[in-house]
């Protein structure tokens, strides 16, 4: 009978528990009871705040917990004790953190996969390349959260304290033509270009205008703006950037305007779901608004707005939408178009 050979490099549990030591300041040493115990919150209210980051709920009596764990417990009581989070908004603003960094530890644990291969790799080399990354990638996603609490907080001032409405708002919503027919003939690492490309130009864009890209969904991209101008131009460019940029897919997008609930970094209301069913409305490479959006925009000389055939939408009934369009151009101006591309509206 052969001898049994060892198998290279690190297993499974071995890789679990360097991450954990390294990380989050050593191995599991509390059950749920010890945790309550240690914080002074009840173990209900920390199981629920748990299972709001996104963590797999964890049965009584097992070692789950560390240090980390016991002191996040912790920050969560002190943020109760400043007013930031109270019962009418805890959970929702526990999910919101924890959605947008289990997408951004997805995407950071792959960048460590393709450092180094995790099978094969020895522990110490392993401990060496986390202790190095990880303080760099928490003070680059700490300056990233600074910075945008500047802006969302600049933005707040400016519009000033309103009187209890919702603000007024374009939302508009982007998606690539015949994405699922195409996806289903595309390989995988040719899709993610796709939907990289397209998600990476379309922040580039809405960005520049002075928009606020509120999430992407694979093949679609939900944005707002606080100007009727700006959402109008970031709808045309992106529609446009497919005539001179060959690697950028087909876009349609819809765009409504109105009054817009933001909570939580997301927008919900009447407006978001319009701007959604407009672009079943319209065609490739083609803008598609409601009929606020175009009385904003009529006396704007940058656009050219025409009322469409009236149509039946999901949960609105029958509406009438306008599309949006360039100004007829001038051979001068088609000619600056053709050589720099949507860079001529800047």
């Amino acid at each position: 009978m052969p001898p049994e050979v060892e198998p290279e490099g690190l297993q499974p549990q071995e890789i679990v528990e360097l991450l954990e030591a390294t990380l989050l300041d050593g191995p599991p040493r509390f059950t749920s009871d010890v945790l309550a115990d240690l914080t002074g919150v009840p173990k209900e209210i920390a199981r629920q705040r748990w299972r709001s980051l996104g963590f797999t709920s964890v049965p009584d009596g097992v070692l789950a917990f560390t240090e980390a764990d016991v002191r996040a417990v912790e920050l969560t009581e002190r943020l109760r004790e400043l007013g930031v989070a109270d019962d009418s908004n805890e959970a929702a603003f526990i999910r919101t953190i924890g959605r947008g960094f289990a997408r951004m530890a997805e995407f950071e644990a792959n960048l460590l996969v393709q450092a180094l291969d995790l099978f094969e790799v020895d522990d110490a080399k392993l401990i060496e390349t986390i202790a190095e990354l990880g303080p760099l990638l928490e003070e680059l996603m700490s300056y990233v959260w600074r910075r945008h609490l500047v802006n969302a907080g600049a933005r707040i001032a400016f519009a000033g304290p309103g009187d209890g409405d919702e603000p007024m708002m374009v939302a508009g919503f982007a998606d690539i033509v015949g994405y699922t027919r195409r996806s289903r003939s595309m390989r995988g690492e040719e899709l993610a270009a796709l939907v990289e490309t397209f998600e990476a130009r379309t922040h580039e864009i809405v960005a520049e205008h002075r928009g606020q890209v509120i999430k992407s969904i694979g093949d679609e991209v939900l944005y707002v703006t606080d100007d009727a101008r700006d959402g109008a131009l970031i709808a045309l460019e992106l529609v446009e950037l497919a005539e001179v940029d060959a690697g950028y897919p087909e876009l349609r997008v819809g765009l409504a305007y109105g009054p817009v609930l933001a909570r939580l970094g997301d927008v919900y209301g009447p407006v978001v779901n319009l701007a959604s069913r407009l672009t079943s409305v319209a065609k490739p490479r083609r803008v598609v608004i409601d009929r606020q959006l175009a009385d904003e925009l009529a006396t704007v000389p940058d656009f050219r707005v025409r009322r469409m055939r009236r149509t039946t939408l999901k949960g609105f009934g029958l509406v009438e939408p306008w599309s949006l369009k360039r100004p007829k151009l001038t051979s001068e101006a088609r000619s600056a178009v053709e050589t720099h591309g949507h860079e001529w509206v800047r």
